[in-house]
């Protein structure tokens, strides 16, 4: 067995890629799936100037590892991982990088892809939006589904609050 890095899931200093184990460790994949988020300078019309991101760490943690693996073994991957940064954010600073390692492009940006989105929408992470205008708000992420885009604003339906609700009050 690879020994694998140890790296927390949550940080808050500028994420790196140079904290993800190395393709080289896993010689039975042709492809990485990568996806870097980074912070831009509008939302609904408005210039955003910086914005903060806060978790609730200890659960963020066990949640990211475990949709890590849930992904790693529904599309039969090496490895899956993703950091969130948590902290003040200026333009153009890197919030999230989701890699994926795959034996082909296919599983791997499906893997990676789908990993981004589940740690976007289930794990709890907060984000403020400070504006150029002197206001801000909190923004809704965590706890929207893909299924609820049509409605982004009343994401408290019964049929998918579940257990995510218990973690995202904003």
């Amino acid at each position: 067995m690879k020994e694998l890095k140890q790296f927390s899931r949550i940080q808050d200093t500028a994420l790196t890629l140079e904290s993800f184990d190395q393709i080289q460790h896993f010689p039975e994949c042709g492809g990485i799936g990568v996806f870097i988020g980074t912070v831009r300078n509008h939302h609904e019309g408005k210039a955003v100037k910086t914005l903060k991101y806060t978790a609730y760490a200890p659960v963020s943690e066990k949640m990211i590892r475990q949709i890590e693996q849930e992904i790693q073994a529904k599309y039969t991957v090496s490895y899956v991982r993703v950091i969130h940064r948590i902290g003040a954010l200026d333009i153009g600073e890197k919030a999230i990088i989701a890699i994926a390692y795959a034996a082909h492009r296919r599983e791997a940006f499906a893997a990676c892809e789908e990993a981004v989105e589940r740690v976007k929408h289930e794990v709890p992470v907060w984000k403020e939006e400070f504006y150029m205008d002197g206001s801000s708000q909190y923004v809704e992420g965590c706890c929207i589904r893909k299924d609820d885009v049509d409605e982004p604003h009343s994401h408290h339906h019964a049929v998918n609050t579940y257990e995510h609700d218990q973690h995202c009050h904003h």
